[in-house]
């Protein structure tokens, strides 16, 4: 009886080599080959031709993508075209801007030079008017507007103008008062007062 229960072990010490192998095959087989038959199935699915749907849906998409980047491309030529026309339009206007400012320049020097030279022109006159006879001067003065007369009479020394008004005709004499007493009429006479 003990050789029999010795065979029974050894037997029984071969079944569990036996299913361990078998395991160990298994486990292999599901880590190492699936993985392997899988990777051969989708190569053999993408090698496959796509559907006549698939195909026509992407080609749509793909001819939207390139027309909607034309019209891109399109669109940022036409604001490329305007900022050059924009900067094109500022240059003619600064250029336009200086040029009127040149212009301004040298019309406000011409202004000063047309009103010192006619200050001048008046200030010789009215040395001229002072200078003369007091009787011719009042023959010219009796020719001229009373405005115009009195702008002079108010200019000149008041003992040249004295003379100048004693040989005029007293309603001539006093038109030309008249003018040179309401010359400041207009002048306030009276500060605005403030409020401190």
């Amino acid at each position: 009886m003990a050789r029999h229960s010795n065979k029974n072990r050894g037997f029984g010490a071969l079944h569990v080599i036996t299913s361990l192998l078998i395991a160990s095959a298994v486990l292999r087989f599901a880590t190492e080959v699936a993985p392997a038959m899988a990777n051969e199935a989708s190569v053999e699915i993408a090698q496959q031709p796509a559907s006549p749907v698939v195909a026509s849906e992407t080609q749509t998409l793909l001819a939207a993508l390139q027309a909607r980047e034309q019209r891109l491309t399109e669109r940022e030529a036409q604001l490329q075209n305007r900022m050059q026309a924009l900067r094109s339009a500022e240059e003619q206007i600064e250029e336009k801007l200086e040029t009127l400012v040149q212009a301004e320049t040298a019309l406000s020097a011409t202004i000063a030079r047309a009103d010192t030279a006619a200050e001048t022109d008046v200030a010789q006159l009215t040395t001229v008017y002072e200078n003369m006879k007091p009787k011719e001067a009042a023959d010219l003065f009796a020719q001229m507007p009373p405005r115009f007369a009195a702008g002079f009479l108010g200019l000149m020394r008041p003992d040249a103008a004295a003379l100048i008004m004693t040989e005029l005709d007293p309603e001539i004499a006093y038109s030309f008062s008249v003018v040179l007493a309401g010359r400041n009429a207009d002048v306030p006479t009276d500060a605005p007062l403030t409020n401190p």
